[in-house]
């Protein structure tokens, strides 16, 4: 995790970032959401909420409150279904008649392994999903919605979950939680994907963005910088992975106690399946093997 920026903003009030962009910031602090949800106001008369957050009441009534008399919401778009950014969005369409856009469910997206791993039942994971939400319109890599003086282009970023999408206008990014500022993204299978959540960041590298505005913190000013401390440091975590199991066959939850020397034990579970993710994609490499079955608690060995 990053050292903590100065960003604290006031809950529940517009902030405007730029011309047409808007941030709200939800009442639902935590270690694992930073100061809160961003959700975005995109546009000046036919706006895009996107990423509307939990299921919130307060919340709600800010962003209803955030729209004036001449302004209406056309399109709720939906990153990804974690249940700090997707449950808001059916009481908000109820108020707005607004249709809501994702990429699908809570199980689409996934990779051939991941849903092996899932139908098998020994890997865990299943932190924070909204297992009840389903779009009104599906969004394919590279759909574009057009709206009121804006158009979207979606852009399937799975990694921090299979269904995770991005949402670029011109040189700026909404990237919800692929690429945030003050820490990296939980990856936890069989939801996260770490061989997919190094794609994602490879593809991005490839555009000229400006800025990125991400799921919780500040704007990212340099994105370029960013990604590629973002694939740095997975890069590291995994040449530390193979360092500790040159020494003999360890779990992903003793790795991480010996990796993430500086994590407080409260946030050790999450840095487990973060490491857990990092093995599942060295497996695959034929890297490392677990010794039986890939599971959770399964002993990794260098191969």
């Amino acid at each position: 995790m990053l050292p903590p920026d100065d960003f604290d903003p006031p809950i529940g009030r517009p902030i405007t970032l730029e011309p047409g962009v808007r941030r709200i910031t939800a009442p639902n602090p935590s270690p694992m959401t930073y100061r809160g949800t961003n959700t975005y106001l995109v546009g000046t008369r036919g706006l895009a909420v996107i990423d509307p957050g939990p299921d919130s009441d307060a919340h709600l009534d800010a962003i209803l409150k955030a729209v004036t008399p001449d302004q209406h919401v056309s399109h709720i778009l939906v990153t990804h279904t974690h249940l700090d950014h997707s449950p808001l969005a059916r009481s908000l369409a109820k108020a707005t008649g607004a249709p809501i856009l994702a990429f699908g469910d809570a199980a689409s997206g996934r990779s051939a392994i991941m849903q092996e791993l899932a139908q098998a039942g020994e890997i865990g994971g299943g932190e924070g999903i909204d297992t009840t939400f389903a779009p009104d319109q599906r969004l394919g890599d590279g759909a574009c919605i057009d709206g009121d003086g804006w158009q979207l282009e979606a852009i399937h970023t799975p990694g921090h979950i299979g269904n995770h999408l991005s949402f670029a206008w011109g040189d700026l990014c909404f990237t919800a939680d692929h690429v945030m500022g003050w820490a990296t993204s939980l990856v936890s299978p069989p939801d996260g994907d770490l061989t997919d959540f190094m794609a994602s960041c490879a593809r991005l590298t490839a555009r000229p963005w400006r800025v990125f505005y991400p799921g919780h913190g500040a704007p990212i000013s340099d994105p370029a910088a960013r990604l590629e401390g973002l694939i740095a440091h997975r890069n590291a975590r995994e040449a530390a992975i193979l360092e500790v199991l040159q020494q003999g066959p360890a779990t992903a939850a003793d790795l991480a106690a010996q990796i993430y020397t500086d994590t407080p034990a409260a946030l050790l579970g999450a840095a487990s399946r973060n490491v857990l993710s990092h093995l599942v994609d060295l497996t695959a490499k034929s890297r490392v093997s677990p010794q039986g079955p890939l599971a959770a608690d399964a002993l990794f060995q260098r191969q």
